[in-house]
């Protein structure tokens, strides 16, 4: 049964008449503090909330590295902590698969000003395919990964930042598949446990197989360990282009979504949920009390599960959603523009 959702703001953001569409939102949320983050045209934005996303200040422009990456789950990524805001996003020259680079910003001011971009993968046009995650830790700690191109087949490759964005570590290995390259398009997810834990969410390919793999690191990134999510498996010469979500408990346990030909499916910790739900395009955030919310989408619906199935909107698509003490927001694309609703 789908409920209808209660009557919380819901905010249509849309850009001026003949300017670029607003695409792939993103959010972050610390406190009452909420990050915005989409890309239009080739510039990356953000829009800064201060009061839990029940209202949002104009949107700044962050910058501009060149040709974006931007939809089918490309586009800026943005994390909080430390007291900073870092945003990444893969640009090139040419763009469109032909080149790309992992750039990121940073701002120590709430959002009202932007370094310029630092460039943090190390190869030239290993980031081309355009697809990244951006996690953040405790006390300024931020880890970037992305499906990489350097060699020949697709690995994971990450970098991590331990001064709030300010510098950046050597790239390093997250993932190799031994059969030569994971997935080459769908997405990867992060996340830091509070205890400094990092677990990377990707599709792998092994055997005609594309399953969720779930990459964890108790040593900083120094050495990773994989496993397969969930239970049962998925053969398909093709790529679906939908990597899924990834959150951590105060435990350290992770709580996963992600797609399987056409069906939903859902972690938390060992357990493995196989909820009748039809969609693509999930996300995922926990709220205060360590419970999951998750975002999809069915057809044109954007759906929404925080304990009931819920409708966000009849029309729309690639939600995204975070969550703090002061609430839990959703975000998706909605014509032009981006709609952003409080669930809480």
């Amino acid at each position: 049964m789908i409920l209808a959702l209660a009557l919380l703001p819901l905010l249509n953001l849309t850009p001026a008449d003949g300017a670029a569409p607003w695409r792939q939102p993103q959010l972050a949320m610390d406190g009452a503090t909420a990050v915005l983050a989409y890309g239009a045209g080739n510039d990356v934005f953000a829009a800064v909330s201060k009061d839990g996303g029940k209202s949002f200040g104009s949107a700044v422009l962050v910058g501009n590295a060149g040709v974006i990456s931007l939809g089918r789950h490309r586009g800026p990524r943005v994390a909080i902590s430390g007291g900073a805001i870092v945003i990444a996003a893969i640009s090139g020259e040419k763009g469109k698969g032909q080149d790309g680079e992992l750039f990121a910003w940073r701002s120590t001011d709430g959002g009202k000003s932007w370094s310029k971009q630092k460039q943090i993968s190390d190869a030239p046009g290993a980031a081309r395919e355009g697809l990244h995650a951006l996690a953040a830790g405790p006390n300024g700690t931020f880890f970037a990964t992305w499906l990489d191109l350097r060699q020949k087949g697709t690995r994971l490759m990450a970098t991590i930042s331990k001064d709030g964005g300010q510098t950046w570590s050597p790239n390093f290995s997250v993932y190799e598949s031994p059969d030569g390259h994971i997935c080459e398009c769908c997405h990867p997810s992060a996340v830091i446990a509070a205890d400094g834990t990092i677990q990377v969410m990707f599709r792998n390919w092994l055997g005609g197989s594309r399953d969720m793999w779930l990459a964890t690191s108790r040593d900083h990134g120094k050495s990773f360990t994989a496993k397969k999510v969930g239970e049962g498996t998925w053969v398909l010469n093709a790529c679906p282009m939908d990597g899924g979500g990834l959150a951590a408990k105060a435990n350290g346990e992770v709580v996963t979504s992600w797609r399987r030909d056409k069906q939903i499916f859902w972690t938390d910790g060992a357990k493995f949920q196989a909820p009748d739900w039809t969609g693509k395009d999930s996300a995922l955030a926990l709220d205060a009390q360590g419970k999951p919310v998750i975002v999809w989408t069915e057809g044109m619906r954007v759906m929404a599960f925080d304990g009931a199935v819920r409708e966000l909107a009849p029309h729309g698509g690639y939600a995204a959603v975070a969550a703090s003490k002061s609430g839990v927001l959703a975000a998706w694309e909605s014509g032009t523009g981006i709609s952003v609703q409080r669930l809480r």
